[in-house]
């Protein structure tokens, strides 16, 4: 695995682990809509997208 892949999965598991320890609500729900589209752009292999949207579910759960 390319040392930015890993970053990226790294990073993925833990905003996961962050939108899991969140209390439900439209934070959460903002959030989990960036988290899927995460998952899709790593399905596709497009890391700029991924890391992208990881940061901005982040930013919904702030």
């Amino acid at each position: 695995m390319a040392p930015e892949q890993n970053k990226t999965a790294e990073k993925m598991t833990s905003v996961k682990a962050a939108w899991d320890k969140a209390p439900a609500g439209p934070k959460k729900d903002a959030a989990l809509k960036h988290c899927k589209a995460a998952e899709k752009a790593n399905a596709e292999k497009n890391d700029a997208e991924t890391i992208k949207e990881l940061d901005a579910a982040t930013h919904a759960l702030s």
